[in-house]
């Protein structure tokens, strides 16, 4: 009698232990965490996309870091992280890359308009530059033009426009945007780079003293200069504006491309805007009168 009683509180146990047990969660738009990598150039705009995200979701978790373009992009092939932002274009080799990794086609999601600029110190002579005179300039061995380090997204994207390789250009180096526009003044002679998104954010303190502390060159291409205006990003006139996408590895509606939509529907694209920069996606307002 004893044994048939300790069976059954054994089988009793064992169910009410099954069914305390909880299921392995998912993560979904609504909850979960995941990591994303981004190249310092984009920092603010994403960095801004994400908190506002995490504050409508307040059960999600998006773990920002920073990483040269190229290096995210292996990490997004090695599945490190589950979204990360582009500017340039892939290569074929890299689109087949994506395709025999991840085993699914690529799928950009571009979110905003953004910018690689020129600046020079405050008080430089300097009030304009070429697009032909910035290719001449990446073949001196003087290396005039400064960028952020190699595998940059600003040095990838001025390489794609110029129609070459980084690796064909002659360029100094200071690491990070706000370290390049910050330390110019002690370069009098060079030319530094950085994204717009450094500094458009219009009412950032830190985005004010880098705008304070430098002069943004408009770049002329044919007969016209071209400041790197937001109607200008907008009509891609400015030469060295870029699309800035979202890419995935992730297979189904998760937190990652639950980020990825809100960002380039009206909530986000809002984000873009406020960060001074156009917004991919325009949505249009009507108001009729009657």
């Amino acid at each position: 009698m004893k044994i048939k009683i300790l069976a059954a509180l054994i089988i009793l146990f064992t169910v009410w232990s099954c069914k305390k047990k909880p299921a392995r969660l998912v993560d979904s738009p609504q909850q979960g965490a995941i990591s994303m990598e981004v190249d310092d150039s984009f920092r603010s705009v994403s960095e801004a996309l994400v908190q506002r995200y995490m504050a409508l979701y307040p059960k999600t978790e998006i773990n920002l870091t920073y990483k040269k373009e190229d290096l995210a992009f292996l990490d997004l092939l090695e599945k490190k992280v589950r979204v990360i932002v582009m500017s340039r274009e892939l290569s074929d080799r890299e689109k087949q890359a994506f395709k025999d990794k991840i085993d699914m086609e690529i799928q950009p999601a571009p979110f905003a308009a953004d910018a690689v600029v020129f600046i020079v110190p405050k008080n430089s002579p300097r009030e304009s530059i070429s697009v032909e005179e910035i290719r001449q300039l990446l073949q001196s061995p003087e290396k005039p033009i400064i960028f952020d380090g190699t595998n940059s997204s600003n040095l990838n994207f001025v390489a794609q426009k110029l129609k070459t390789s980084p690796e064909a250009l002659q360029y100094s180096i200071i690491s990070g945007n706000s370290n390049i526009a910050n330390q110019l003044e002690d370069f009098p002679n060079k030319i530094g780079t950085v994204s717009l998104n450094t500094l458009s954010r219009p009412y950032n303190a830190e985005a004010q003293k880098l705008r304070d502390a430098v002069k943004i060159l408009p770049v002329t291409e044919g007969n016209k200069s071209y400041q790197p205006a937001v109607q200008n990003l907008a009509s891609m006139s400015y030469p060295f504006t870029r699309v800035l996408y979202f890419l995935t590895n992730e297979r189904y509606f998760g937190l990652g491309n639950g980020f990825i939509r809100f960002s380039c529907t009206q909530l986000g694209q809002i984000v873009v805007a406020k960060e001074g920069l156009q917004p991919y996606n325009i949505f249009r307002r009507e108001v009729q009168m009657r």
